[in-house]
């Protein structure tokens, strides 16, 4: 997922490509783990044999990040969403969709209701999360302060959220120099956008949960 937040400062992620995090639906496929968690949000920030430096299930996090994306980037769906986005983004319109499925994801109530809400799963994965920041590597921990402070995951509820995350590409990418026109896209196949999420992302849940069970 991209960044919601205002205030976060690009330099604090130099030479890391970190466009499409879709930071919402790596939390809530974590299936309140709190290792798990941690890997999973933690995984774009661990390069190569990094990864072993961490507990066990921490490493199980960062393998289950991977296999989301990879799951997400190659699934038909995806590649029907990112027709949207493409003729205008190119190479980057999986980025875009990656911040619209977080988008739908937020307004998907049922699915938080075993936490209260989407607030009350926010703010629980932040505590979970606070209890390994000892394991954050010093570019995500500076990081999960904006995360943080300003509630990412809740803001991908509203639509401002998204324009604010759509205007965040723009500055971690190399070739980006606008936003607006997809943010204009979002709008106009918002109810095509959604049919697509809702198609995918039982499909990634029961993904993510087989391979979990695997772990």
């Amino acid at each position: 997922m991209v960044f919601a937040g205002t205030q976060y400062n690009p330099s604090l992620t130099p030479n890391l490509v970190i466009l499409g995090m879709n930071y919402l639906a790596h939390a809530f496929l974590s299936f309140n783990e709190g290792e798990l968690l941690t890997g999973n949000m933690i995984s774009d920030f661990v390069k190569g044999k990094a990864k072993f430096d961490y507990p066990a299930g921490i490493q199980a996090g960062i393998q289950l990040h991977r296999q989301i994306d990879e799951f997400t980037d190659t699934h038909p769906v995806t590649a029907a969403a990112k027709q949207y986005f493409r003729p205008q983004y190119r190479l980057y319109a999986g980025a875009f969709v990656d911040v619209v499925y977080d988008h739908f994801l937020a307004t998907d109530g049922r699915l938080f209701e075993a936490f209260g809400d989407l607030a009350a799963f926010s703010q629980h994965t932040y505590s979970l999360l606070e209890i390994n920041r000892s394991f954050f590597p010093p570019r995500f921990g500076k990081m999960f302060g904006y995360m943080h402070s300003q509630d990412w995951l809740s803001n991908y509820q509203f639509r401002e959220g998204i324009q604010k995350s759509f205007s965040g590409l723009v500055y971690r990418a190399a070739y980006l120099t606008e936003s607006d026109v997809a943010f204009e896209i979002f709008n106009a196949r918002y109810s095509e956008l959604q049919q697509c999420y809702r198609a995918f992302f039982p499909e990634l849940y029961k993904f993510s949960a087989e391979r979990v069970a695997n772990f």
